[in-house]
């Protein structure tokens, strides 16, 4: 019966707390774009990248003879 009496202010607390965090993330706006994050998973990213061209000097021309 005694651990009562610290357990529930404690919870108290604790619930109090997790409201408080809550509507301060939701004031920050943290969940302000609740469809994009959806949406980002169906695009479809599977194409593979095309290959980097080779560098060239750019110093020479490619006639030029000295």
């Amino acid at each position: 019966m005694e651990s009562l009496y610290l357990l529930i202010p404690l919870s108290v607390l604790i619930v109090f707390a997790a409201i408080w965090v809550f509507l301060a993330m939701s004031d920050s706006g943290q969940f302000d774009d609740m469809l994009g994050p959806a949406l980002r998973i169906l695009q479809d990213n599977d194409m593979p990248e095309a290959p980097a061209l080779p560098a060239t000097s750019t110093n020479t021309k490619p006639n030029e003879q000295e």
